[in-house]
């Protein structure tokens, strides 16, 4: 997520806690948006393993690592899930993982493109983050 337009910029779902869904999320956040100048998280496993931070250090971005039972640093990403399971999981029964991607998947592409958001003044994550790249652009910054 880019925490200054809440924008979801991958995601992936897994019944396990192994590195390597994460490690691919990264990666496809990375190819499609470029590099962030610091990833911040939480200090659980996968995101603390070698394979995850040397994802990041080849990217050449700092990690920022949240304080242990420190939720409120990673507060952004906390809301999401939580907003995702009472608007969508809990609702829902899903036929199987794959029916499940399927409605994720549409959740998050109507909570990036349409769902306005008050701390946004009211504009979509899509919006706010298309607005802040080409403004960058704009001054030079890529």
């Amino acid at each position: 997520m880019d925490w200054f337009s809440r924008k979801v910029l991958s995601w992936r779902i897994s019944n396990t806690l192994e590195v390597t869904f994460c490690v691919e999320a990264l990666q496809e956040a990375i190819d499609g948006y470029g590099s962030p100048e610091i990833f911040n998280s939480d200090p659980g496993s996968q995101f603390t393993s070698n394979r995850f931070t040397a994802c990041l250090k080849a990217a050449g971005t700092q990690i920022s690592m949240d304080g242990r039972g420190r939720c409120h640093d990673n507060i952004f990403i906390e809301r999401l899930w939580r907003t995702l399971k009472y608007e969508l999981i809990y609702l829902m029964a899903f036929e199987d993982g794959i029916h499940l991607h399927r409605e994720v998947r549409k959740w998050f592409d109507w909570y990036n493109e349409e769902r306005p958001h008050q701390a946004l003044d009211y504009r979509t994550p899509d919006r706010m983050y298309w607005e802040k790249r080409e403004k960058r652009i704009s001054n030079g910054f890529s």
